[in-house]
C-alpha cells in the first residue's frame, strides 16, 4: 500500500467497489480494504439472482470478483487488511490497518450489516443448503416448497409475504402471540395463507445434506417438528459500524445516519451500502449508493 489516496473505501462489497470504480475512473487514487474477500455478505449467496444484466445467475463470491477485477482494471487497489482505527475529522482522513497507516482526502464507509443469526448449532454450516435471511435474494430456489420464516418484525412479515406468493406453504414461528410488525402488514397476513406458529422457537434445525424440517419449542415445553425445505431467519440485521462510534451519526440501530446523497455528518466522509440507514438493502440498491457517493467525492475533492 502507498501512504495516501485520494479515496479510501472501508469494505469490498457491491457499494465500496462501485464507489472504487467511479471515482477511478474520474482520474482519483483509490484504494478498497477489505478484511476477508470481495463482494461481502453478497460472497455467501450462492446463487444470485435479482442483480441485473445476468440472465440466468451468477454466483455471489464470483459477483464479487468480477467487481473487484472491473474496479482494478481502472487502477483501484485493493487490500486485504483488517481496519482497526479510523481519524476521520478534518481534511486528511487517518486509517490504521493491519499493515500499516494510510491517509486519504475522503473515506467511504462500505463495512455493511450482518444477518442476526438464531444460534443454533447446524446454522453456519447449512447457509446455502436451506438456511437464509433474505426473502428477495434467496426466496426464487424455494418456489413450490415449504419454508419456515422466524420472526415477528416487519422483517420477517414481508419476507413471509413475499415467500407465500412463490411457495406452496409458508409457517411463520415467532416467540409471542402476536407480531411486532407495522399495522401495513397485519391485513395482508390474515389473507395469505401463512400459518402461525405462536410462542414458539426454532430450537434446531433437521438436516441430511439440506434442510430437511425443524423441531418447534413452546413456550410451554412441547415440541413439534415441522417438514420444510428451508428456513429464513429474519429477526434482524446488525450493522458492522462499531469502528465508527463517536465519529459518524447513528440512528438507534447503529446504522450510519446519511441521505440518498450518501453524505454523513463529517466532510468528505461517505456512507454507501447496507451500513447506511435506507429502506432496502438489495446489491442493486448498494452499487447505486457507490455511484452516488463518487459524484458528491468528486464535489468534495474538487
Amino acid at each position: 500500500m502507498k501512504q495516501s489516496y485520494d479515496v479510501a473505501v472501508i469494505g469490498g462489497g457491491p457499494g465500496g467497489y462501485t464507489a472504487a470504480l467511479y471515482c477511478a475512473r474520474s482520474g482519483y487514487s483509490v484504494i478498497v480494504l477489505e478484511k476477508l474477500s470481495p463482494g461481502g455478505q453478497m460472497a455467501t449467496t450462492g446463487q444470485v439472482d435479482n442483480y441485473p444484466g445476468f440472465d440466468e445467475g451468477i454466483d455471489g463470491f464470483e459477483l464479487g470478483e468480477k467487481m473487484q477485477k472491473g474496479a482494478e482494471r481502472f487502477g483501484v487497489e485493493t487490500a486485504f487488511v483488517n481496519v482497526t482505527e479510523v481519524k476521520l475529522d478534518g481534511d486528511v482522513k487517518k486509517i490504521t490497518t493491519s499493515k500499516g497507516e494510510i491517509e486519504a482526502r475522503a473515506v467511504v464507509l462500505a463495512t455493511g450489516a450482518s444477518p442476526r443469526e438464531l444460534g443454533l448449532a447446524e446454522e453456519k454450516m447449512l447457509r446455502g443448503r436451506g438456511v437464509a435471511y433474505c426473502a428477495t435474494c434467496d426466496g426464487m430456489m424455494y418456489k413450490g416448497k415449504t419454508v419456515v420464516v422466524v420472526g415477528g418484525g416487519n422483517s420477517a412479515a414481508a419476507d413471509a409475504l413475499y415467500l407465500s406468493k412463490i411457495c406452496k406453504k409458508v409457517y411463520l414461528v415467532h416467540r409471542r402471540d402476536s407480531l411486532r410488525a407495522s399495522k401495513i402488514y397485519l391485513e395482508p397476513l390474515k389473507n395469505s395463507g401463512i400459518e402461525f406458529v405462536w410462542n414458539s422457537r426454532v430450537t434446531e434445525i433437521l438436516h441430511d445434506k439440506k434442510v430437511s424440517g425443524v423441531i418447534v419449542t413452546n413456550n410451554d415445553g412441547t415440541v413439534k417438528e415441522i417438514a420444510c425445505d428451508g428456513v429464513f431467519a429474519a429477526i434482524g440485521r446488525v450493522p458492522d459500524t462499531s469502528l465508527f462510534k463517536g465519529q459518524v451519526e447513528m440512528d438507534k440501530q447503529g446504522y450510519l445516519a446519511a441521505d440518498e446523497t450518501t453524505r454523513t455528518n463529517l466532510p468528505g466522509v461517505f456512507a454507501v451500502g447496507d451500513a447506511r440507514t435506507k429502506p432496502l438493502r438489495q446489491i442493486v440498491t448498494a452499487a447505486a449508493d457507490g455511484a452516488v457517493a463518487s459524484h458528491y467525492i468528486e464535489e468534495y475533492l474538487v
